[in-house]
């Protein structure tokens, strides 16, 4: 296999596009500080994800009757690359937007397109992952949560981990084994849960940012209709693998840590040493060649392409990338992280000693969440023939 990562040519509709959010986020942004910037995606803000959703920049790709505008996955990304590289919080909206939506239209009923689809579009209906299980880490196959079928629907038994804003968020779909089968990745199937059934208990868990944006989920004979099935029963592995390539090729790949590069270079263009230059240049390079690679993967999914290997690629490089941003910034600037500094919030020193803080306590997670460095290459691997 050979990967392919086709560079787009320039397009005036884009720039015209990208200059119209950056006009919205010029007037909507000034309140809202670098330490808040630099979570972004995981800053939960429902008034904002709601003025998104005025703009028609929620589920952008989506045929009108379900509360879209039928634009192009490029135009979508340029949207969401403006509002990660600004610090947009935008995690309220976020997976809905990016692939319980597109789930919903590709495998949903028709009831639930025009039940939830108009609501999650203009930012008020918010959605959660049910993937990942205690004890079974990044390795999807080794789920346990377990939905048996009754009369009139599915009953579900068993536990999620790390599920983002799950407290605060409507609806999960969750993967779950229907069956027993003897390849570990059958059996499986995806249902669409709303939070508020009965036998869901959420408990929140704090991060090393004293931040409680995670959560455990607990399923106990929680009943689901027939309906709930996303897709076929018994298809969910097929499902959720396709679901990944949204989850891992965005530009979220490679901006979770741009804050804090960009307040780096305001601070080391003070006083611009060589060794900066080469360093901030290095980074610079990598970061245009990251985005290259993730905007051609649009390109690919506008055209029905499958991105997963790829797209793989991209996660893991983009991992690595963002991990390096915070140890890059405290070997170019003597200065260390502060819990708090909130009095002096404004200044520029401040803001970058909080856009540091708050991505060195978040950035081990940036090689985790989408799958870990460790699943990544395995899928590279088997992509190359070398396993």
């Amino acid at each position: 296999m050979s990967y392919r990562f086709a560079l787009q040519k320039p397009s005036a509709e884009l720039d015209a596009l990208r200059g119209e959010v950056r006009a919205f986020l010029a007037e909507e942004m000034p309140h809202i500080s670098v330490k808040e910037q630099a979570t972004s995606w995981h800053n939960f803000d429902p008034a904002f994800s709601r003025k998104i959703g005025a703009q028609g920049w929620i589920g952008m790709t989506w045929p009108k009757q379900y509360g879209g505008q039928e634009r192009s996955l490029l135009e979508r990304y340029v949207v969401i690359e403006e509002l990660l590289a600004a610090g947009a919080p935008i995690s309220a909206h976020w997976t809905g937007d990016r692939q319980s939506g597109p789930m919903l239209i590709r495998y949903g009923t028709e009831e639930q397109r025009r039940t939830l689809l108009p609501k999650v579009a203009a930012g008020e209906i918010y959605f959660c992952i049910g993937m990942s299980e205690p004890n079974a880490g990044s390795d999807l196959a080794a789920i346990k949560t377990r939905a048996e079928k009754v009369p009139g629907g599915w009953k579900i038994n068993g536990s999620k981990i790390w599920t983002t804003y799950a407290h605060k968020r409507h609806y999960m779909i969750l993967l779950c084994r229907t069956s027993q089968e003897e390849s570990r990745h059958a059996g499986m199937s995806q249902m669409l849960v709303d939070l508020k059934t009965p036998g869901i208990v959420i408990r929140p868990i704090m991060n090393m940012a004293r931040e409680e944006n995670f959560n455990e989920v607990f399923f106990t004979d929680v009943f689901v209709p027939d309906d709930a099935v996303l897709g076929a029963v018994g298809d969910g592995w097929k499902q959720v693998t396709s679901e990944l390539g949204f989850e891992r090729s965005g530009p979220e790949r490679f901006l979770s840590a741009y804050i804090l590069l960009r307040e780096l270079v305001r601070i080391a263009a003070k006083n611009p040493t060589d060794r900066a230059k080469v360093a901030i240049g290095r980074a610079v390079a990598t970061l245009s060649t990251l985005r290259a690679m993730s905007f051609s993967l649009a390109a690919m999914l506008a055209s029905g392409e499958d991105v997963g290997a790829e797209a793989s690629v991209v996660k893991d490089m983009g991992g690595v990338f963002e991990q390096s941003i915070p140890e890059l910034a405290r070997d170019l600037i003597p200065l260390e992280p502060v819990v708090s500094d909130d009095e002096n919030a404004g200044s520029e020193q401040a803001d970058y000693l909080a856009a540091l803080t708050i991505t060195m306590l978040h950035s081990p997670s940036f090689s985790i969440y989408g799958g870990t460095r460790e699943i990544l290459r395995g899928i590279t691997a088997r992509s190359l023939g070398l396993r």
